[in-house]
């Protein structure tokens, strides 16, 4: 009889389809991003901080880092003013890209071990 939580231990690290669903888990927040943008709030990394859980959940620390590493440049170019153009960030926004990257790294530490003690659990 298997556990409910091992579906989360499926996806293996560095696996093609690890890196496809944490892509997909970014291109999904892309939309509901673009979604709230369209209402008028300027919540720039808010969308993506479940995506990157989600990645790192599912694939491990591989998949949220990577997750993680295509959300800044979308963020960038697609959310912050101006839009569709790579120009030089505010201090606003370097303050928001780092507190997103620190809050990134917190949140695939915590899956990873999460992972890890799902695993140990498992055995």
């Amino acid at each position: 009889m298997r556990k409910s939580n091992d579906y989360i231990l499926r996806l293996r690290p560095w696996s093609l389809s690890t890196f496809a669903a944490a892509l997909l888990a970014v291109v999904l927040a892309t939309a509901m991003q673009e979604a709230l943008a369209t209402f008028g709030l300027q919540l720039y990394f808010a969308g993506f901080v479940p995506a990157i859980l989600i990645a790192g959940l599912l694939g491990g620390a591989p998949a949220g880092a990577f997750a993680t590493i295509i959300t800044v440049p979308i963020v960038w170019w697609v959310f912050m003013p101006p839009c569709f153009e790579f120009a030089w960030p505010t201090a606003a926004d370097y303050d928001s890209i780092s507190t997103f990257l620190l809050s990134s790294a917190l949140l695939v530490c915590f899956s990873q071990l999460y992972r890890e003690a799902l695993a140990i659990l498992r055995k």
